[in-house]
């Protein structure tokens, strides 16, 4: 499953994008994919610590993509509204 994402930019914007990237269309989506990636080996990476650490873990799934779905974990937003409760 995918889900799409839009985006707004200025003219200002558009034309400084322009100038530093072949197409922005591309650049956009790789430069989401490449922190996509690296958040998704950050997650992976602590839940096999994470999984290692817990004795009634037996078995550790091979794919990557199932630890990171499978991974309990909170969004960005939860944790700073987590983190603005308590510091109010």
């Amino acid at each position: 499953m995918a889900t799409n994402y839009t985006i707004s930019l200025t003219d200002t914007q558009k034309k400084a994008m322009e100038h530093i990237a072949y197409s922005v269309q591309d650049w956009i989506e790789d430069a989401v994919a490449s922190r996509a990636s690296e958040a998704a080996e950050e997650i992976y990476n602590a839940e096999v610590i994470r999984m290692n650490a817990d004795a009634s873990i037996t078995t550790i799934p091979a794919d990557k993509d199932e630890v990171v779905l499978a991974a309990n974990i909170k969004s960005a937003k939860t944790r700073h509204e987590e983190f603005l409760a308590e510091n109010s």
